[in-house]
């Protein structure tokens, strides 16, 4: 990494502010070749599994490394709540997923659900037919509709699928997203074919948004390098599948 990159990184889970609103911490530039902190990075971690097919023992060996790893959450399919999981490690549910072309009072459902049975966020995927029909106050009514089944402290996150819109539609969705009161805005669900992260697409988020919200970036992130290339542009969570790899190559 070039020296002198300025990085973020989000709160120490203790340190968190329930309204979900503090996020960038690290203020200082990394010189003479420095390399993030294994730990901190870990600590913005959704360890995700999204496989249709997981099994209970798959799920648990999830929260086994999880808790290994020091991740921030676990990020897992709706079918699979409640869940146990240990003190300190966040519970992360998908809404919508992963085409995003619900009815709205299906993902509101779902949010709601997923809510009751314990889960502490929410990563949601927008309507993208009205995305790309420039339905905005659709698209913004969509959002805000899961976000009042998902009230603080709960988060909620907005899976916009970045690689498949343009510059425009990236910072309308997050300026909707916005606006509906959700938390984070987010690449990718790792399963559109568009593909997933690319750090033109996070700093372009993190611009739109500023610091009053968080950016995940998720999807073919399976590197250290690929994480800290995120970081850098602005993410301040990471969704990733092969957490383990990513550490090891740091």
């Amino acid at each position: 990494m070039e020296s002198g990159v300025f990085l973020v990184s989000v709160l120490p889970q203790e340190a968190q502010q329930t309204d979900g609103k503090a996020y960038i911490i690290l203020g200082s530039t990394l010189g003479n070749g420095g390399k993030m902190n294994r730990n901190t990075l870990a600590a913005m971690v959704d360890h995700t599994l999204l496989k249709p097919e997981v099994t209970k023992a798959q799920i648990q060996a999830l929260i086994d490394e999880a808790v290994e790893l020091g991740t921030y959450s676990i990020c897992v399919s709706p079918n699979q709540v409640p869940l146990q999981v240990p003190a300190g490690l966040k519970l992360c549910v998908v809404c919508g997923f992963p085409s995003g072309a619900h009815a709205t009072e299906t993902k509101a459902t779902e949010a709601r659900l997923a809510v009751a049975a314990g889960v502490d966020e929410v990563d949601m995927v927008v309507n993208l037919s009205w995305v790309k029909d420039g339905r905005w106050e659709d698209v913004q009514a969509d959002i805000a509709a899961v976000k009042a089944q998902v009230p603080s402290p709960k988060l909620l996150k907005v899976i916009i699928e970045s690689a498949a819109l343009t510059d425009d539609e990236i910072v309308k969705c997050c300026q909707a997203a916005q606006a509906a009161g959700a938390d984070f805005v987010k690449t990718s669900t790792g399963f559109h074919p568009a593909g997933g992260a690319s750090a033109h697409a996070v700093a372009l988020m993190r611009k739109t948004v500023g610091d009053s919200m968080g950016v995940k970036a998720s999807g073919g992130i399976h590197t250290g390098e690929q994480a800290l290339e995120m970081v850098t542009a602005g993410a301040t969570r990471l969704g990733l599948s092969g957490t383990r790899k990513v550490l090891d190559t740091l």
